[in-house]
């Protein structure tokens, strides 16, 4: 899952990059709306997290930029402005959710749980696809009752395969949702981490759930 988090205050874009990255998300963050703006116009995000007094741009033309070009992607405001016309304000310009300043880290990535799952229309915080679940809030994937232990980025992949899953996804799709502008590994990553996946989710078992579509990528699919 791929996020844009822009927010002009250094120390706290540090410090919500760092837990973002450490909760399994590619991030990348910026400091200022022009920024943003750019970010957006050249990938796709699963959330879009942003300040609303930002420097060149503030939050509201971010938003409308996004708005202008989707209507699907999940927004979530971050604000000192408290007042109740400002979050009506926010969430009538476009905005899903609009969390205050001094805010608790465990709200942000509840809510952030929440955005992502309103992305792709599921309700619960357990995936599942057969007898393969990820849990996005413990983090932990079992097969049958066996317990998964994955890497990072592992992790993001087999999450982003399972919110697609019965859905062909190509290796750019992929790429692109689960690689931040930081990535400079070579061109067959997603080969790769199929690999790993497969190694780890489809080796011992009969029934395989990862799925290759000659040409065109990758499918997680079951009986169910």
């Amino acid at each position: 899952m791929r996020i844009l988090f822009a927010e002009d205050e250094k120390d706290l874009n540090n410090i919500i990059t760092r837990t973002l990255t450490d909760e399994h998300y590619s991030v990348d963050s910026c400091f200022n709306g022009q920024e943003a703006i750019d970010y957006l116009e050249m990938a796709e995000y699963d959330v879009v997290i942003l300040d609303i007094m930002m420097p060149k741009k503030d939050g509201y033309a971010v938003l409308k930029k996004i708005r202008d070009k989707d209507t699907s992607t999940p927004v979530l405001f971050l604000t000192a402005l408290d007042a109740v016309e400002e979050r009506v304000k926010g969430l009538d310009a476009g905005a899903n959710d609009y969390l205050v300043k001094p805010f608790s880290i465990d709200e942000l990535l509840a809510r952030v749980r929440v955005l992502a799952r309103s992305r792709h229309s599921v309700k619960s915080t357990l995936l599942t696809c057969d007898d393969l679940t990820l849990d996005t809030s413990s983090h932990v994937v079992k097969r049958g009752n066996a317990t998964i232990d994955l890497s990072a980025k592992e992790y993001q992949l087999l999450e982003y395969l399972m919110y697609n899953r019965g859905k062909t996804l190509s290796r750019q799709q992929i790429e692109d949702h689960i690689w931040n502008y930081d990535y400079e590994g070579g061109t067959n990553v997603v080969d790769v981490y199929i690999r790993y996946l497969r190694r780890k989710i489809d080796k011992d078992y009969e029934k395989k759930l990862i799925h290759t579509k000659r040409g065109m990528g990758y499918m997680l699919k079951g009986d169910d």
